[in-house]
């Protein structure tokens, strides 16, 4: 028994790998979440690219319901192992709807490496299921090619961190540029913007996306907005942003 956790990019199909089409068409059974209403576009991606490139009439697909993290757990690592712990649970139930199938596989946003617990999660099923891996674009790739720019300065290091470390600890040490993954509340806003640009985009990669850049302290309100208006549209937002020291 396999699963096969596919790296599909930020959304578009034109971001898939040969290697992950290969191994699309190479499964028994594609498992696709549905996040409720508000999120459907997530799922409707997922079906899109399956239309768009699976061609093994032999591959059943099923959806089933992504749990909702419980926020009332005042620990945080606690509600997301919980999380983790009954995701898991609604893969099992979903692989019970075709229990012949030997190679499973799940569609994963971005890269299962980065920011995404889709690996974790996949631990805690039956050790016997051999896990693999088929590496995706990310949407920081996505963002850097949509500015136009490198993420490095010329032998310097960067951090790749989240909208809560950054809030709750300020700019880390030793370091002048910043990419700032899953923030839901505009982190960038606690920081004296003074001697900062932004790069930021949202839907990255895909056909609505949006990106702006500048000065912080001239770009952070038009993001703020620009960001509630589009999540307001969609109902959902995937968004990220890279910052760096100017002086």
């Amino acid at each position: 028994m396999e699963l096969t956790l596919i790296g599909i990019g930020t959304g578009n199909p034109e971001h898939l790998t040969l290697q992950a089409i290969r191994a699309i068409n190479a499964q028994d059974l594609i498992l696709i979440p549905r996040k409720g209403e508000g999120k459907a576009d997530l799922a409707d991606l997922r079906r899109a690219i399956c239309d768009e490139v699976l061609t093994n009439p032999e591959t059943r697909i099923v959806e089933f319901d992504l749990p909702v993290r419980d926020e009332n757990t005042p620990d945080y690592r606690q509600r997301v192992d919980d999380w983790h712990d009954a995701i898991a649970s609604a893969w099992q139930s979903a692989m019970a709807e075709a229990p012949d199938a030997a190679r499973v596989a799940l569609l994963v946003w971005g890269d299962p490496s980065l920011y995404d617990s889709t690996l974790r999660i996949a631990a805690r099923l039956d050790p016997a299921r051999q896990i693999a891996v088929i590496p995706g674009i990310t949407s920081l790739q996505a963002l850097t090619a949509a500015h136009a720019i490198p993420i490095n300065d010329i032998g310097a290091p960067f951090l790749v961190t989240t909208g809560r470390r950054l809030r709750d600890e300020g700019w880390p040490n030793g370091v002048d540029t910043l990419a700032v993954m899953l923030d839901g509340g505009c982190a960038f806003q606690s920081l004296p913007p003074e001697g900062i640009h932004i790069w930021w985009g949202a839907y990255v990669g895909m056909k609505e996306q949006i990106i702006r850049q500048g000065p912080l302290a001239d770009a952070a309100d038009d993001i703020v907005r620009t960001r509630a208006r589009a999540r307001a549209a969609h109902g959902w937002i995937m968004d990220i942003y890279i910052l760096r020291r100017t002086i």
